[in-house]
C-alpha cells in the first residue's frame, strides 16, 4: 500500500476510535514515527498532511533535519545527556525525559540557544526492566524540580506499554491515565498536564480509549522497517 493509503487508514482509525469513546478526534495528535525511514518518505507524508514527526535517535534528527520539509520534530526515544545537543535547536518536544540530570542539560542548552522547549516525563508504568522511564514514585521529585527551570517546560507524561494481549495493555494504559489525572490535580510550578503520549502502531486504539492525546505511529504509515 502507498503511504497515502496507509496514512488515511490510520487517521480514520484514530477518528473512529475517538468518537466511539466520546472523544473529539481533534484532541489526539498523530506523531508519525520516522525511525529508519528515508527523508523522501518523510517528505511524502508531510505533503499529505503530517504535521509532527517523531524520531527515536538524536543522530537521525541531526542527519535528516536539513533534508525534510518544515514540520514539528519530536524526540521520542531514550536520550543521553551528551546527545541533547543534536535535538535542542531542532525539536519542539522531547518525550523521553527520565532524570533530573537530563532536565539540567536540556535547560543548559536551551538557555544557550535562547529558545524554549517542551518536555514530557517518561514513566515506566509497567515496571518492566527493559523499558526506560522513571517509576511512578519518582515522578513528584522530577516535577518539583521543574519549578527551577526557565527555558524547559513540562507539558505532560509519556509511557510505552509492554507487548502483551489487549487486556494486559489496557491495565497499563488505565494505570497511566489514573497517574496523569492524579498529577493534574497537584499544583507544580512550570508544569501543565496537557499531553499524555502513549500508544504505538500495535496498541494506539487502546491508548486512545484510555485518554492518550498523542499517539506515536510508524510502520502503519510507512510500512515495514529495513534495519539494514
Amino acid at each position: 500500500m502507498s503511504i497515502e493509503t496507509r496514512l488515511t487508514e490510520v487517521k480514520n482509525k484514530i477518528s473512529e476510535t475517538a468518537k466511539a469513546c466520546g472523544r473529539n478526534p481533534d484532541d489526539i495528535k498523530l506523531i508519525a514515527v520516522t525511525k529508519t525511514y528515508p527523508t523522501s518518505a518523510m517528505n511524502e507524508a508531510i505533503r499529505l498532511g503530517v504535521t509532527d514527526v517523531g524520531e527515536n535517535k538524536p543522530q537521525e534528527v541531526r542527519d535528516k533535519f536539513d533534508d525534510v520539509l518544515p514540520v514539528k520534530w519530536h524526540l521520542i526515544g531514550h536520550l543521553q545527556t551528551n546527545k541533547v545537543k543534536y535535538v535542542i535547536d531542532r525539536c519542539c518536544m522531547i518525550h523521553s525525559v527520565d532524570s533530573i540530570k537530563l532536565m539540567q542539560e536540556i535547560e543548559r542548552l536551551a538557555k544557550a540557544h535562547n529558545r524554549h522547549i517542551d518536555i514530557l516525563i517518561q514513566v515506566n508504568i509497567s515496571g518492566e526492566d527493559t523499558k526506560s522511564g522513571i517509576s511512578p514514585d519518582e515522578l513528584d521529585e522530577l516535577l518539583s524540580y521543574a519549578g527551577q527551570l526557565e527555558f524547559t517546560h513540562v507539558k505532560g507524561l509519556m509511557t510505552i506499554a509492554p507487548k502483551g494481549d489487549s487486556e494486559e495493555v489496557s491495565v497499563h494504559f488505565k494505570n497511566m491515565k489514573e497517574l496523569f489525572d492524579k498529577t493534574s490535580e497537584k499544583d507544580y510550578k512550570n508544569v501543565s498536564m496537557e499531553e499524555l503520549s502513549m500508544g504505538m502502531s500495535g496498541d494506539f486504539q487502546t491508548a486512545i480509549k484510555y485518554g492518550a492525546t498523542m499517539v506515536r505511529i510508524g510502520s502503519l504509515i510507512f510500512g515495514p522497517r529495513n534495519y539494514n
